[in-house]
C-alpha cells in the first residue's frame, strides 16, 4: 500500500521526477498525442510538405472547423497531432513569435529559431508547479533562404529535425512507409505523394475531403494549400500505383 501511495505522488507531481527518473505527466501527454490524428512532414530539396487527417465526428460537423494544419508565417506552416486546444495556443504562440521577429529585425525568422522557442515554451510547463504539459506534437516545417527545414516538437519540450516523420496515431506504421519511399531527390510533387501514401497506409478509405495537404516550395518560399481536387489527383495517382 505504502508503494502504491508513493507511486501515485509521483504520478501526480509535475515537477518531482520518480526514483527511475522519469516525469509520468509528460509521458501521459506523449500518450494524448499518439491518442489524435496522424500527421506527416516530408522534406525535399524542392520544399516542405505538411499532411494530415482531420477526423468529422459528424456529418453534421463543417469539415473546414476541423483545422489540422496552419500557417505560421509566409514561410512556416505546423501540423499537430493530440489535442486540439493545445496545438492552437503553442500556434497562436509561435505567429506572435514569427511577427515579433519581423516587426523587430525586418525578415523573416528561421524555421530552427521559432521551433526552439516554441519548445522553450512548452519545456517550461514540464517543471512549474500547477501546470500541466502539452499534449501536442508538433511538425514545424518551411523554408528561408532556399533552405527547406522540418523540425517535430516533443511534449517535453525537445525538437528533432527530420527528412520526414509522422506524429500522432499509428505513427510507426506510417514511419515505416515513410524510411521505404523516401529518398534525397524527391521532388514536391513526389513529397506530397509519399505524405498521402503514408497517411494512406492506416486509413483504407481514405478520401481527398479527409486530409489536408500544404506545401512550402523553396522558389515562392511561401505557404501553401491543396486543394480537393488535386489532392483527388494524387490519391488516384497512389491507388493506380498500389493496383500495379
Amino acid at each position: 500500500m505504502q508503494g502504491q501511495s508513493q507511486q501515485q505522488a509521483y504520478d501526480r507531481g509535475i515537477t518531482i521526477f520518480s526514483p527511475d527518473g522519469r516525469l509520468y505527466q509528460v509521458e501521459y501527454a506523449r500518450e494524448a498525442v499518439s491518442r489524435g490524428t496522424a500527421s506527416v512532414g516530408v522534406r525535399t530539396p524542392d520544399g516542405v510538405v505538411l499532411g494530415a487527417v482531420r477526423r468529422v465526428r459528424s456529418e453534421l460537423m463543417e469539415r473546414s472547423s476541423v483545422e489540422k494544419l496552419h500557417k505560421a508565417d509566409d514561410h512556416i506552416g505546423i501540423a499537430s497531432a493530440g489535442h486540439v486546444a493545445d496545438a492552437r495556443q503553442l500556434i497562436d504562440f509561435a505567429r506572435r513569435r514569427a511577427q515579433t521577429e519581423r516587426l523587430r529585425y525586418d525578415e523573416p525568422i528561421p524555421i530552427e529559431t521559432l521551433t526552439k522557442s516554441v519548445t522553450d515554451h512548452i519545456q517550461q510547463f514540464t517543471q512549474t508547479g500547477g501546470a500541466r504539459p502539452f499534449g501536442v506534437a508538433l511538425l514545424v516545417g518551411g523554408v528561408i533562404d532556399g533552405q527547406p527545414r522540418l523540425f517535430e516538437t516533443d511534449p517535453s519540450g525537445t525538437p528533432y529535425e527530420w527528412q520526414a516523420t509522422a506524429v500522432g496515431g499509428d505513427r510507426e506504421a506510417i514511419q515505416e512507409v515513410l524510411e521505404e519511399g523516401y529518398r534525397d531527390d524527391l521532388d514536391l510533387e513526389a513529397g506530397v505523394d509519399l505524405a498521402l501514401r503514408g497517411l494512406s497506409s492506416t486509413n483504407e478509405d481514405l478520401e481527398a475531403q479527409g486530409v489536408e495537404i500544404a506545401t512550402i516550395d523553396t522558389e515562392s518560399e511561401s505557404f501553401e494549400t491543396l486543394d480537393t481536387a488535386t489532392i483527388e489527383s494524387h490519391l488516384a495517382e497512389i491507388g493506380g500505383e498500389s493496383d500495379e
